[in-house]
């Protein structure tokens, strides 16, 4: 047999196999090796032996967490059993995601040019150590210089989760400084942090806190509790509303009138500083209806930036 594998890497496969599955929802075994030979930058021309796939398919459940079988009657036919998780806001769908998009540029060389990436600046420096850290609940140091701040601090904290949001990384974590413990956990962005190590020191990972409902309600990355969740109404241009309904602002995003000159949209969530300025990022194109007092609010953001420019 000819090492297909030489050079190449086995999650590229893994990930053509899953996406390709995905794509048709359900397809043979010979159906997906014509397709397989037909990508000669993945296949180089080899066949898939059917033992190999029936191992890879163990395979992207370990490390996927993604469920590949068959449907053992008519074509017997492969599908995704737990395709819900694909779809969905979860880890394995950000894996899946990210691991399909990387497959995408490492196998396109020879457009190497002509593909033009976003740069996230703080993963690559702690993002890992960060998570070790998690995985053992071990106290981290940290030096940390905030934007509102001229000075670096020193200090521990205890690492609860790690999010990414606008292309930057962010950490919840408790600080262990007895004048900030009780305010609870706060959130540190990765590209502020100076120098990280972990310490030897464990902590216990309170049972009660979960970061979903931490970030409950939340826009983005500001998760103060003091703001209720409270419907918001948003009247979108329709030209403007084809982007937003395509790419949800909110997983909560509802869409309650259309007609061609306008869409009205529902969220339910705390509208506090990050999605007032997704508010306003949108421009005249997006105008608050309900709450009243969130209305008021932008429109005296609007008048105090139109009076810069009078």
């Amino acid at each position: 047999m000819v090492d297909n594998d030489r050079g190449q890497s086995l999650i590229s496969k893994y990930v053509w196999v899953i996406d390709t599955i995905y794509r048709c929802r359900k397809i043979s075994f010979k159906e997906l090796n014509e397709r397989w030979l037909r990508d000669t930058d993945i296949s180089r021309g080899v066949d898939i032996p059917k033992r190999t796939f029936d191992n890879w398919r163990y395979v992207i459940w370990d490390m996927f967490g993604i469920s590949i079988v068959n449907e053992n009657r008519g074509d017997y036919r492969y599908y995704i059993e737990n395709e819900e998780d694909i779809s969905g806001n979860g880890l394995r769908s950000w894996l899946y995601n990210t691991f399909c998009v990387s497959n995408a540029v490492a196998n396109s060389q020879s457009v190497k040019d002509r593909i033009i990436l976003e740069y996230v600046p703080s993963g690559q420096n702690y993002l890992k150590r960060i998570i070790d850290a998690m995985k053992e609940n071990r106290v981290l140091n940290i030096t940390y210089r905030s934007y509102w701040k001229d000075n670096e601090n020193n200090f521990d904290v205890q690492p609860y989760c790690v999010k990414l949001y606008r292309q930057r990384w962010y950490m919840v974590a408790q600080s262990i400084n007895p004048n900030y413990f009780e305010k609870g956990p706060r959130i540190y962005a990765l590209d502020r942090i100076k120098k990280l190590f972990i310490k030897d020191e464990p902590f216990e990972m309170p049972k009660d806190w979960s970061a979903r409902d931490f970030f409950d309600g939340c826009f983005g990355i500001i998760a103060e509790q003091t703001v209720e969740v409270q419907p918001v109404k948003l009247k979108v241009s329709a030209r403007q509303a084809n982007y937003i309904r395509d790419l949800k602002m909110h997983e909560s995003q509802e869409e309650i009138e259309r007609n061609e000159e306008y869409s009205i949209f529902r969220v339910f969530l705390r509208p506090e500083f990050d999605f007032q300025q997704e508010i306003l990022w949108n421009g005249e194109d997006m105008e608050v209806l309900e709450p009243l007092w969130l209305r008021q609010e932008i429109a005296e953001k609007v008048k105090r930036m139109w009076d810069k420019y009078q």
